[in-house]
């Protein structure tokens, strides 16, 4: 039957250190410290400095980072003409597969009229400079503006 007296725990016993056995008085802890008290479980991080202020909040903090800063990659017109061929589709994938851009974060792509443009291009990009429209335009291609997204 059951009774008060002869409940089962529901927790597990704590371990006591130190009190008999083969380990001695410390039980492989070592003598006193932080990490010989019951509470401290496993190792402290690698960062911790023992309670006194962190490096990172004693040294003096410097300059601004822009988080909302739009990173813009530049084409020159002369880079179209040497990697694409008559008719094709210029567009971010088509760059990044011809290694005219690296990015793995957002960016923008701005087309410059430095360099002849004698073949007939899709040029779709972010931004465009006028003198890179006309070249595009007097070579037969097209230009067509993509939609910067707002917020970004």
């Amino acid at each position: 039957m059951l009774q008060l007296n002869n409940l089962e725990s529901t927790s597990k016993k704590r371990k006591r250190i130190g009190r008999g056995g083969d380990r001695g008085g410390t039980s492989c802890r070592g003598h006193k410290g932080q990490k010989a008290r019951s509470g401290v479980s496993g190792e402290l991080k690698p960062f911790f400095e023992g309670g006194q202020m962190s490096l990172t909040r004693r040294l003096p903090k410097r300059g601004f980072i822009n988080s909302f800063k739009k990173e813009v990659l530049i084409i020159n017109l002369k880079d179209l003409e040497l990697k694409f061929n008559n008719d094709e589709i210029v567009n971010k994938k088509t760059l990044l597969e011809k290694n005219l851009i690296k990015g793995k974060r957002k960016f923008l792509i701005k087309i410059l009229g430095n360099g002849q443009l004698n073949k007939k291009l899709t040029v779709k990009a972010d931004l465009f400079s006028k003198s890179a429209v006309e070249a595009i335009q007097n070579a037969g291609g097209k230009v067509e503006v993509t939609q910067v997204e707002q917020g970004d």
